[in-house]
């Protein structure tokens, strides 16, 4: 049974690129083309069979039965400039597009019960630099190629009464992390020599989680809030392979074994106001970086996630405007350099601060934080309406200390188009 749940997934993400990447860290903005339109808002306002991950509580405004699918096209763009103390160089990740699917059902079985399913892919990362130089030849972005994905499946349960609502959506997910560079130098004693290659391939797993979402509805207001599960995610091999050629073996001399990398735990309110085809919408949630497993280890820090929405919608059509804010979740570390190279203190992971620079700004580039969105939706008929929705991350620059004392500086913006298909019966 798991093999084939594995196969299954394996099926869906090959439709897109080999690497992903999301909006805050390595979380996507929101699950659907009406939450993405709206800013990611979702704790505090319903979208229908789309709510099942942003706060099941909400699938209660379907009347019937409604499905949901389609898909976002992903457009990031990801430069790095980089110096190993021979002059700088610069790559172009060709990690610049990919497909991620979602496929939503709500069904209300009587007033007070409602059920759903889905599957949906909710996030990832990574960069591909394997066009640039080796670094024999004098490139600098090490040859990197990264690639985190993440899907999910899950099943919302949700009792209503009296206009309060409780959701519970037990979820399964998938996740492949694969990691690979080639070596640039001799940053710690008896390490290989430049030009040779790490890389444990790409290793799957999949773990249990969940999602718990409430909410109150009034002829005008919906509140809500949600809370969300760390999943932990166990890529074997891959981390602790990849990493510990950058551990100093006199700090730390079983180098780096964690192959952990959770999906961080969220929880977040919301509210939204509704008045003659009019919605406002407000989210604020907490992203939990610091405590989830791998991250925690490369210093990510927790993020404040403020979104704004807001539609428009007749019978027949509907717009929408969204923004969102996110400090970016990877901050420069400090470090120490002398003769000996980098001595600053190591965590308690046993990586020091430009270890964890290096891989952050090079690999693991999540410091997007602002976007700005809009969407529409036009009602083919009763039963079918179709969904749109633009994305854009707006550019962040951010400059880090390298593992070879140096300036290492990544450029990074996002594009996205999401469509969405929906029909009720």
């Amino acid at each position: 049974m798991k093999k084939t749940i594995k196969l299954a997934v394996v099926a869906a993400l090959a439709l897109g690129a080999t690497s992903a990447f999301a909006t805050n860290g390595s979380v996507l903005l929101g699950m659907g083309a009406k939450t993405r339109g709206m800013g990611g808002t979702g704790i505090g306002v319903s979208h229908g069979a789309e709510s099942a991950l942003s706060n099941p509580a909400l699938i209660t405004t379907v009347e019937g039965t409604e499905i949901s699918f389609g898909g976002t096209l992903f457009m990031p763009n990801v430069d790095n400039t980089n110096n190993l103390g021979f002059g700088n160089s610069a790559g172009e990740s060709k990690a610049d597009i990919f497909v991620i699917p979602s496929v939503s059902l709500a069904n209300k079985v009587n007033d007070n019960f409602y059920w759903g399913m889905g599957m949906w892919g909710t996030g990832g990362l990574g960069v591909d630099y394997r066009d640039t130089a080796s670094v024999l030849a004098g490139g600098t972005q090490m040859q990197m190629t990264t690639s985190l994905q993440l899907m999910q499946f899950g099943v919302p349960l949700v009792y209503t009464t009296n206009n309060f609502s409780i959701g519970f959506t037990p979820i399964l997910q998938y996740g492949a992390l694969d990691i690979g560079y080639e070596y640039p130098g001799n940053p710690n004693p008896g390490t290989p020599s430049a030009g040779t290659y790490f890389g444990a391939g790409v290793q799957d797993d999949l773990a249990f989680g969940y999602n718990i979402g409430l909410a109150y509805t009034t002829s005008n207001i919906t509140i809500g809030a949600v809370y969300i599960s760390e999943i932990e995610m166990d890529y074997s091999g891959v981390m602790s392979k990849t990493i510990s050629p950058f551990v100093n073996p006199t700090t730390n001399p079983n180098g780096y074994t964690n192959d952990k990398l959770s999906s961080p735990e969220q929880y977040g309110v919301g509210i939204s106001y509704s008045m003659q085809g009019h919605t406002l919408a407000f989210d604020y949630k907490i992203i939990n970086w610091e405590d989830a497993e791998g991250y925690k280890d490369f210093e990510w820090e927790n993020q404040d996630v403020i979104a704004i929405g807001y539609e428009y919608a007749t019978d027949k059509w509907a717009v929408r405007l969204g923004y969102q804010y996110a400090d970016s979740a990877v901050k420069e570390q400090a470090t120490n350099f002398t003769a000996q190279g980098d001595i600053s203190a190591p965590n308690s992971a046993g990586l020091n601060g430009s270890t964890v620079n290096t891989f952050n700004a090079l690999g693991f580039p999540g410091n997007v934080e602002t976007h700005i969105t809009v969407g529409a939706s036009y009602a083919v008929n009763e039963k079918m309406s179709v969904d749109l929705a633009y994305v854009r991350a707006l550019e962040a620059d951010d400059t880090f200390t390298n593992f070879a004392g140096q300036d290492m500086t990544v450029t990074h913006s996002e594009d996205s188009i999401s469509f969405q298909m929906n029909y009720n019966f």
